[in-house]
């Protein structure tokens, strides 16, 4: 990473990726003059989040390096990009891996800011209160961006100070991934008591802390941690419960359901535009991404899919195309972008109960998802190992997260890459560095195999 010290890198790798993402309208903030009061800070506040929800991250192209990566997900357009992913031949000049990386960057830049400058700042309006939920908020999103680069690059470069200079923050080398993961628990840590205990399904809460720790044990395969944090979201079933059918967390325009812990709200101002890469021209997207064959053949079918196959739809004769429909608003570009649900939860504590050898509750969770999707439930009878128990919950996640920033990563984590997706090389289990990143910082290494 170039540590973001110059502005113009990083609006030069915007610009290049332009053929095949619009940007979004950044909320730009020049922290180190702009953070001066009250409302200063809930701006540069709002911009954190503007820039986790933008198209280089989790409004598009971090998310689609997951889905495009997974197997279940196929190219059908004609950018050079998501080709290279989707056929194996990833390289460190693909655009949606240097897009993400700066965004993820910027992210971290932004948080960086914040935790410098509010605690140092006067004014009577911010009260010690407010303050710490400021810092908490950037704790807990620095803590998300740090994990997501852990999972998808590895060990990466740990820029824990604002960069307001070409020189700041150079010279710094990869930390070990065991060491990232360990900055990602060490900000989650020092967030928890700085935040309220509150229900907010946009905002960074004490409670979406505890289901970032839920996840986090489950990647370090923490199980009893795992176990733990998830049940503290499981057992808050007035304001964390599972919403039925399947399709009522998305459709008809819903947001913030009972369903999602944490979703990105977007607006006609500030898009997700994922709509333009899901849907068909006739529904005015470019459905350069679409479910493959086995996918819409495993949602289709009622022992497997149950009501899942709401997810995707298919247009009219003679077209007849399979297209993804978890985002649909257009034009507005107001879905919501899920980061984390309450069914995430429950398939976290199945998965860390079977590893702990606890087979009758690990099905007890993964049946509320199944019992949702219309599904038969399983017993010790029909899954009677644990093997097996982990293999329905992996097929299960498959189907129930089809869409969202999940199997390519899930995959890696369990060691199931090869023997699914038929990837034996270990050096493919990591992204790329972005080539620009390589030559803009000479304490940067790349990933083996790039």
């Amino acid at each position: 990473m170039n540590k973001l010290k110059l502005i113009l890198p990083c609006l030069l790798l915007l610009s290049g990726c332009s053929k095949f993402l619009e940007v979004q309208p950044e909320l730009q903030v020049d922290e180190q003059r702009a953070i001066t009061n009250a409302t200063t800070a809930e701006v540069a506040l709002n911009g954190l989040y503007n820039r986790l929800g933008n198209d280089g991250y989790y409004g598009s192209n971090f998310s689609a390096l997951s889905y495009l990566s997974g197997g279940d997900i196929q190219w059908t357009g004609s950018q050079g990009a998501p080709q290279e992913i989707t056929a194996r031949k990833l390289t460190a000049d693909n655009g949606y891996v240097g897009s993400a990386w700066g965004a993820i960057y910027r992210t971290i830049l932004a948080a960086n800011y914040l935790l410098e400058t509010v605690p140092t700042l006067t004014d009577p309006q911010l009260t010690e209160a407010r303050k710490n939920q400021i810092q908490g908020e950037a704790l807990a999103i620095r803590a998300l961006s740090y994990f997501d680069l852990a999972r998808g690059w590895g060990g990466v470069q740990l820029i824990l100070k604002p960069t307001r200079t070409p020189s700041d923050n150079t010279g710094i080398q990869r930390s070990s991934a065991a060491d990232t993961y360990a900055q990602v628990l060490k900000d989650l840590t020092a967030a928890e008591p700085l935040l309220a205990a509150t229900t907010n399904r946009n905002r960074v809460t004490r409670k979406t802390v505890w289901a970032l720790r839920a996840r986090y044990h489950l990647y370090r395969q923490e199980w009893a941690e795992a176990e733990s944090y998830a049940t503290r979201l499981i057992d808050d079933a007035t304001n964390y419960r599972l919403v039925k059918p399947y399709s009522a967390f998305f459709a008809n325009n819903a947001v913030n359901t009972t369903e999602s812990v944490f979703e990105l709200a977007y607006s006609n101002s500030f898009k997700n535009g994922h709509f333009n890469w899901w849907l068909p021209p006739a529904l005015s997207g470019r459905r350069e991404w679409a479910p493959n064959a086995q996918l819409v053949s495993l949602l289709n079918n009622p022992a497997i899919g149950g009501n899942r196959s709401a997810v995707i739809a298919q247009t009219a004769p003679p077209g007849n195309l399979w297209y993804g429909r978890l985002y649909y608003r257009t034009p507005t570009g107001t879905d919501p972008a899920y980061l984390i649900r309450i069914a995430e939860l429950y398939l976290i504590r199945a998965e860390a109960r079977a590893r702990l050898n606890k087979p009758a509750e690990a099905l007890v969770d993964l049946n509320a998802v199944r019992s949702r999707a219309d599904l038969a439930t399983l017993t010790t009878a029909t899954t009677p190992t644990t093997e097996a128990i982990l293999l329905a919950i992996e097929n299960e996640r498959r189907l129930e997260f089809a869409f969202e920033t999940d199997r390519w990563f899930d995959l890696i984590r369990t060691g199931r890459v090869a023997p699914v997706l038929g990837i034996a090389d270990p050096n493919k289990y990591v992204l790329p560095i972005p080539t620009s990143e390589i030559l803009a910082d000479k304490s940067l290494t790349q990933n083996k195999g790039y």
